[in-house]
């Protein structure tokens, strides 16, 4: 039996079409090159035409099975990092039909850009700008797809961490966190050093000693999950979440210098686009539609609140002093976002800052329309405003400099959020005030997204490790599933009326969502 942790792409054999009672369903058995099943790769199914991806695992037998397939002719790959075989396109599958398809792996490489991010980190080399790179630059996004995965000279990577810091800016432009011009000198010549045509680093990452290391194999119960992904209109969009509105639609932010939100059609999987008035790096971190149809979205590059009108589809926007991060509506209409917690009344028009809260991250509501929110910097706490009397309670965390990132209000009332530095989940219980933390499993398990499924599990994204998680609060198991795509970079789940936990792939300018298979 042949497993990996790391997953890359292929090429299919034998192909016969047989009916099949409903939607179109590939099947099939991997093996490696020693002939033996494959456990734990990567078949994924793309739709030239729509453009949406199923991926699935294949389990300890070799096998795979790709549901719910939409008619049309389908390109099919498999990602196994260290395995390589020629894709196959033109697989033409009506509604009705069931394909199958067997891949024969022959042994490949594994790539920088194949890496987590924790991995990447520990493997390359120690250098004053190391620090940087991963602790500053590494906040928005990896190595993996724009480091790693292109070569430049010293002049075109300082071009690079030029445009980070003057067009996209946030932490390496703020003086606060300490990226001077010679940190700044000291990262470029060291993404000379990693990714140039002078690099100092193996082709392969698995030619160093340590990398055996830092491969975690994944259990045979992970092996189920399914990933539907679709690709945006164009490239760097960035699409930080995908919420549903009450119609069916999703709503996608783009962040960095796209300037718009998408509404994406899941059936068809066609996106349109919005955009906003402001011209300079608007960096749209949230899009949440309200229940009278507008959508309501925080740009964090221009300290605004946006508001996307359905009749004239036009984007009006409320400049404010304070930070624009994450944004949540309650049931009276006001809009409530993060980064300094603030208030909006669209009748108004006017701001109402909660002066006690001037840092903060992620946000939910209760039934009440009390605010729940959780204090990233600093404090690590998490709080409460009375939506009455904008009365501030705070609850310090067991955990010291746990710093809690997104929070998440349970249909029995009770909160969770996730500890990103001691990579817990968290579960706070108002009546009792006590916390109960979980820890996660692995060396670096820094949890991001998180959402809530209808069976009441827990999940989360490993922004280093790239997996997804799964927490049973009842017996307190963690299941870790692997993602489809390295640098995966989920910032939020939304879970839909279906089930289907929602997600964004910044770097990789995807959204899509993940359920597990019966």
């Amino acid at each position: 039996m042949r497993s990996r942790l790391l997953l890359s792409t292929a090429f299919i054999t034998s192909l016969f079409i047989s009916a099949a009672p409903q939607a179109a369903t590939l099947t099939g058995t991997v093996t490696g090159p020693d002939g033996q099943p494959f456990k734990g790769a990567f078949v994924q199914a793309r739709n030239a035409k729509t453009k949406i991806t199923v991926s699935v695992l294949t389990g300890k037998d070799g096998k795979y099975k790709a549901p719910d397939l939409g008619a049309g002719d389908y390109r099919v790959a498999i990602r196994a990092p260290g395995f390589k075989a020629d894709p196959k396109s033109g697989l033409a599958l009506a509604a009705d039909q069931t394909a199958s398809a067997d891949f024969a792996l022959k042994n490949g490489e594994v790539r920088w850009s194949d890496l987590s991010i924790h991995q990447g980190k520990q493997l390359m080399p120690d250098h004053p700008g190391k620090g940087m790179l991963f602790g500053l630059c590494m906040a928005c996004h990896g190595f993996q797809s724009r480091m790693a995965g292109m070569s430049r000279t010293e002049e075109g990577w300082r071009d690079r961490v030029n445009y980070m810091r003057t067009d996209m800016g946030f932490f390496v432009s703020d003086p606060r966190f300490g990226f001077t011009d010679q940190k700044s000198e000291e990262v470029i010549q060291y993404l000379t050093a990693m990714f140039s045509e002078d690099s100092i680093l193996p082709k392969s990452p698995a030619e160093l000693p340590k990398f055996k290391d830092v491969v975690r194999p994944f259990s045979d119960d992970s092996l189920n999950i399914v990933y539907v992904e679709y690709e945006m209109p164009g490239g760097n969009r960035m699409p930080w979440s995908a919420k549903p509105d009450k119609d069916g639609s999703f709503w996608i932010p783009y962040y960095g210098k796209a300037n718009k939100i998408g509404r994406l059609n899941p059936d068809t999987g066609e996106i349109k686009e919005y955009p906003v008035p402001f011209t300079g790096t608007a960096a749209i971190h949230s899009a949440v539609p309200a229940p009278d149809g507008s959508v309501w979205l925080t740009e964090q590059g221009s300290s605004r609140l946006g508001r996307w009108d359905p009749k004239t589809e036009k984007v009006t926007e409320y400049q404010h002093d304070l930070r624009k991060h994450t944004v949540a509506i309650d049931t009276n209409g006001l809009v409530w976002s993060t980064g300094g917690l603030a208030r909006f009344d669209p009748k108004t028009e006017k701001y109402e800052p909660i002066k006690d809260v001037p840092t903060s991250y992620g946000i939910s509501l209760d039934k009440d329309n009390n605010v729940w929110f959780a204090e990233l910097i600093n404090t690590g706490k998490i709080g409460r405003v009375d939506a009455k009397t904008l009365e501030v309670k705070k609850w310090t965390l067991p955990t010291v400099n746990g710093r809690p990132r997104r929070i998440v209000v349970a249909e029995d009332q009770t909160v969770w959020f996730a500890e990103f530095d001691s990579g817990k989940l968290a579960h706070f219980d108002p009546k009792t005030e006590k916390i109960d933390e979980f820890q996660l499993p692995g060396p670096a398990p820094s949890p991001y997204a998180l959402g809530i499924d209808k069976n009441g599990q827990i999940w989360y994204s490993s922004e280093w490790m790239d997996v997804v998680g799964k927490l049973d609060p009842a017996s307190g198991k963690i299941t870790e599933y692997p993602v489809p795509r390295p640098e995966n970079s989920m910032r939020d789940f939304f879970m839909d009326d279906k089930g289907r936990m929602w997600f964004g792939s910044p770097p990789n300018d995807r959204v899509g969502y993940f359920y597990l298979a019966k």
